[in-house]
């Protein structure tokens, strides 16, 4: 590929085939093959059905998941707390991935071809960016928090509010919306055609902007996320052996006890552990496929970034059950929430922890 035409990270890169093939001096012909191909009748198989049916499933999935928090931390009063402040904004822009970005890009990835005009692209693109920025920074702001609550109980239960981080959450979509308005404006997003043919929706990144991106949206918070949750780590294990410490202090007996704080322990761990894994399972393959040279096998690169960018629009799914699922809060007031409970008078001060 050229050092002057770079795909960016997050970009959906069904038309990566396009820019090496006219790298490779066989351009018009091959994306009139392209464009050409999105006119064929598609055969209606047993497995095409499967793939809309499991699309149309992940939508809802993420929609009503993310619906179903928003509404739970916005009705309950004692849920206005700093760290739900976080997974508000969390489950408000995996909701809008739900609504605007998987629909489409379910379609484009399960039909190979883009139905949806220019415009359409436009604003699936720009949206597609800023949301996936959003919602990164936001869980590196969870681990933030965590670990501040951890480290520093004192100083978090004085100086840290809801209003603070409501603010702090607010400035990051303001962050997002311009550094990505700056990115495809300097790349020309705004000023050039969107598409080389009808039937795609193409977005050129220039080397170094590619890279920023690479280390704003992925290497940074990333490192933070995955540094804090370390430190996170090292407190709980550190709270679990004083706990130990005093206990035998306390009690000849304790040593029969000791299972206690260890099950504990193993299950803040495994709570974490999820935490970051999942994340990761859901980021890192779509980041490691971009930046691989896509001139080692062209149909593979572009089936590989096709596929781990679906799996990064995924987690937008298990956002909501990984951040609000795990929390006994979130499944009481889910179902007063289905029961329709919340339509009764003082329903916002019920308690639901």
């Amino acid at each position: 590929m050229s050092s002057d035409s770079y795909s960016t990270p997050r970009e959906l890169t069904t038309e990566q085939t396009y820019l090496q093939s006219n790298t490779l001096g066989s351009g018009n012909h091959s994306l009139l093959d392209n464009c050409v191909s999105c006119f064929g009748s598609t055969e209606v198989t047993p497995a095409y059905v499967a793939l809309y049916v499991s699309a149309i499933l992940g939508v809802i999935i993420t929609v009503c998941g993310n619906l179903l928090v928003i509404i739970s931390v916005c009705h309950f009063k004692q849920l206005h707390t700093p760290t739900n402040v976080l997974i508000l904004f969390l489950a408000v822009t995996d909701f809008f991935v739900g609504i605007f970005v998987m629909p489409l890009q379910f379609i484009w990835l399960i039909e190979s071809c883009w139905f949806f005009g220019t415009t359409v692209c436009a604003f699936f693109n720009f949206v597609s960016f800023h949301l996936t920025c959003a919602s990164v920074h936001i869980v590196a702001l969870i681990a933030v928090d965590r670990c501040m609550a951890l480290s520093n109980p004192f100083f978090y239960s004085n100086k840290i509010t809801a209003n603070l981080f409501v603010i702090v959450a607010s400035l990051n979509w303001v962050f997002s919306m311009a550094y990505n308005f700056a990115l495809l404006y300097s790349n020309g997003f705004f000023t050039h055609a969107l598409a080389l043919c009808p039937y795609d929706c193409l977005i050129i990144v220039n080397e170094i902007w590619s890279w920023v991106d690479f280390v704003v949206v992925f290497v940074l918070p990333c490192s933070i996320m995955i540094i804090l949750y370390l430190i996170i780590f090292a407190i709980a294990k550190r709270h679990a052996n004083a706990i130990r410490a005093a206990n035998s202090q306390g009690n000849p007996n304790a040593g029969k006890n000791d299972h206690m704080p260890k099950r504990s322990e193993r299950k803040a761990a495994k709570v974490l552990g999820i935490l970051v894994s999942v994340f990761l399972l859901c980021v890192v393959p779509y980041y490691i496929a971009s930046v691989i040279p896509g001139s080692i096998n062209t149909q593979l690169f572009n089936d590989v970034l096709n596929y781990t960018s679906a799996l990064l629009y995924l987690n937008s799914l298990f956002n909501p059950i990984i951040y609000a699922l795990f929390y006994p809060w979130f499944q009481k007031s889910m179902k007063l929430i289905l029961r329709c409970r919340i339509c009764s008078p003082d329903s916002s001060l019920m308690n639901v922890k």
